[in-house]
């Protein structure tokens, strides 16, 4: 399938965090777009309409689904994202459009109006979503990332800490923004994305890991953290 990868999810401890990551580490290289931390900072918007297609689809566990997002990194708005992540089976795709300062502002508000006049396939997608489902913002997700690759088969490790779930408001330039973190235990989500094949010093890395397979997304875990504050929501 046309762009579409691989990807497994694992919900692991940060004891295992900590024994995993000098093994990869050692093997793969950092992502060079981080900063020397090695870490960098993801808010997303999400968004979802009016019948919350987004959220039951995945706790219905439909084989074929689409979630949009507004992404920023490191609380910066130099490069503002408008993507949508889309599932068929096991596999996974990722579009994206970079959009202005003013335009994500207005999609904060809910207002999709400046999307109506752009060429792009995606922003297209996306307005003509807002006015036939009522596209309209649902939960801001945080966490931090640390980043590893290996050019064989575009394999990308991923170990994402700190999940949030923001419970006031959708601006994601915000700096102040409340939220509440999603895992009391420190725990970490371990993602692993490849295109045809898993090399073989990989396999063997996670067979160790004890970690269990996570079924939802961060998406849908801040979703519900939400819910806990906002039970009307």
């Amino acid at each position: 399938m046309n762009g579409f990868r691989h990807e497994i999810k694992l919900l692991i401890s940060n004891a295992e965090y900590l024994a995993i990551r000098p093994k990869l580490s050692a093997l793969l290289s950092a992502d060079p777009n981080a900063p020397e931390s090695g870490e960098y900072f993801i808010r997303s918007l999400y968004f979802d309409d009016v019948n919350k297609t987004s959220y039951r689809e995945k706790l219905a566990g439909v084989a074929d689904r689409k979630k949009y997002r507004l992404r920023i990194y490191n609380n910066s708005d130099s490069a503002i994202k408008l993507e949508c992540k889309e599932k068929r089976g096991d596999r996974i795709r990722k579009r994206s459009a970079e959009v202005s300062r003013d335009c994500a502002d207005g999609l904060v508000r809910g207002d999709f109006s400046s999307l109506e006049d752009k060429s792009d396939p995606l922003i297209k997608e996306v307005f003509a979503l807002s006015k036939s489902k009522g596209l309209a913002p649902s939960v801001v997700v945080d966490y931090d990332r640390e980043a590893y690759l290996y050019p064989i088969s575009n394999v990308r490790l991923t170990f994402d800490k700190a999940l949030h779930a923001g419970v006031e408001g959708a601006d994601i330039f915000d700096q102040s923004l409340a939220s509440v973190p999603v895992f009391a235990d420190e725990s970490v989500i371990f993602e692993i994305k490849y295109d045809d094949f898993l090399p073989a010093f990989i396999r063997d890395i996670l067979a160790g890991a004890r970690g269990s397979r996570l079924a939802l997304s961060k998406f849908t875990l801040c979703r519900d953290e939400l819910l806990k504050f906002k039970p009307k929501y």
